[in-house]
């Protein structure tokens, strides 16, 4: 990353990194108001706290979104000069409630406001000005990695709203992409951004070796449906049947994913699949930069 002038974002609770889950662009949509999308983002929070499988109630859908509203009503009159609120403003407004409902809400959120999982209770205080900038939350841990996803992926919108109006393409790499479209809640609101990203001139690729659990969602036909391209390396027998069926691979085009080699695999660009090798050359400095190998690795940190 340093190499190219990159920055990374380290959201962890030992970081002094925050971003800032209420953060609101006024330019979100030039269609949509930009609080109703706003309030879409905080109900898929929300569903990911508390939903469990059968997500938010309608009496529930109804009183976050009434807060949702409410939170930002100081802030709408005047940007420049109050605020920005944070998930404790929605908590304190979720306790003033009168339904049973709010409380449980609350209840539920208190542990991202006052209790050990507070790390996004905070104001954004990162200035995001490189052209390269890497989100790294694999410290968060289980209880707030996909909860960490959510939110990056609503701050990278942002991103992507500012630079629609710059006149700017956004690349925007998602690892681990099987993690947000194994939970419904995350799923439906992750195929909302991915369409958006691509109206708003974001390109957006999801990276994962999960196949099972990225085919299993019943979101991944959306995805599929709204993406031009993919790149497909060795993958396992069941794997391999899955994709064949999904993708409409044929058996001889199936056998270069089939036990292939490094730099082996199949290109799919609209309705052309092409099987290709590329062998990257490991006398060069990029290559060296690029190695995930333990092995490679060491010899790098030691400069031989």
């Amino acid at each position: 990353m340093s190499r190219l002038g990159g920055q990374v974002v380290k959201i962890a609770p030992t970081s002094g990194d925050y971003i800032n889950p209420m953060d609101l662009n006024l330019n979100y949509s030039e269609e949509d108001d930009p609080l109703t999308l706003k309030s879409d983002f905080i109900l898929s929070l929300f569903e990911l706290i508390v939903g469990g499988k059968e997500g938010l109630k309608p009496v529930e859908k109804t009183i976050i979104d009434r807060c949702v509203r409410m939170v930002y009503q100081a802030y709408l009159i005047d940007p420049e000069h109050t605020p920005m609120p944070i998930l404790g403003d929605l908590y304190d407004l979720l306790r003033q409630q009168t339904e049973p409902e709010a409380q449980v809400l609350a209840t539920a959120l208190e542990i991202y406001v006052n209790g050990s999982l507070n790390v996004f209770n905070h104001r954004t205080n990162v200035d995001v000005k490189s052209r390269l900038v890497c989100y790294d939350i694999k410290d968060l841990g289980k209880q707030l990695k996909k909860l960490g996803m959510l939110i990056v992926q609503d701050q990278i919108w942002n991103r992507v709203t500012v630079n629609r109006y710059a006149h700017k393409n956004t690349r925007v790499y998602v690892d681990e992409f099987h993690l947000l479209l194994r939970e419904e809640q995350t799923a439906a609101y992750s195929v909302e951004i991915w369409k958006r990203f691509r109206k708003w001139g974001g390109i957006p690729t999801g990276i994962t070796q999960n196949v099972k659990d990225l085919l299993s969602s019943r979101e991944v036909e959306n995805i599929f449906e709204n993406s031009d391209f993919v790149l497909m390396m060795n993958q396992a027998g069941g794997d391999r049947q899955i994709l064949a069926k999904q993708l409409n691979i044929s058996p001889h085009q199936l056998s270069y994913v089939t036990h292939s080699g490094e730099g082996e695999g199949l290109l799919f660009y609209g309705n052309v699949i092409v099987p290709f090798v590329d062998r990257f050359p490991k006398d060069t400095e990029l290559y060296r930069v690029l190695t995930t190998k333990p092995q490679e690795m060491e010899l790098t940190a030691h400069g031989e």
